[in-house]
C-alpha cells in the first residue's frame, strides 16, 4: 500500500522555473547574472587568499585602491572586464570567458 502523504520533489531547474521564472525571462536573467556574479567575486577573493595577497597589496598589484578590491570581492556588477582581466593577471591566474553562438562555442582567453 502506497503511503498517502507522499512528497513530491523538485528538481533546482524545475524551482527556478517556478519561482524565479522561466529561462529568458528577465527575471531569471537578472537572477543568473547576479549568480554568475557572486561566483567571479568569491574566485576573486579566493585566488588572493591563496596567494597570501591583502588586499592592499593586490591593489598595488593592479593599480586601484585596497577600497576597490574589497567592493570587487564582495560584488563585480560593477567592474568592468578589463578590471577583472587585471585582477587575475595580477594574481597570476587564468581566467577564461566562454561564448556560445549559434550551438557554436567559441572560447576566449
Amino acid at each position: 500500500m502506497a503511503p498517502k502523504n507522499k512528497i513530491k520533489t523538485y528538481s533546482l531547474s524545475e524551482m527556478k522555473d517556478e519561482f524565479i521564472g522561466k529561462a529568458g525571462t528577465k527575471k531569471r536573467d537578472d537572477y543568473e547574472y547576479e549568480l554568475n556574479m557572486e561566483v567571479l567575486s568569491y574566485m576573486i577573493k579566493k585566488a588572493r587568499q591563496q596567494r597570501n595577497l591583502t588586499q592592499e597589496e593586490l591593489g598595488e598589484l593592479v593599480g586601484v585602491q585596497k577600497a576597490q578590491i574589497s567592493k570587487l570581492e564582495n560584488s563585480a556588477n560593477s567592474a568592468t572586464i578589463d578590471t577583472i582581466l587585471k585582477v587575475f593577471k595580477a594574481l597570476k591566474a587564468e581566467i577564461n570567458f566562454n561564448v556560445k553562438i549559434e550551438n557554436k562555442r567559441i572560447q576566449l582567453a
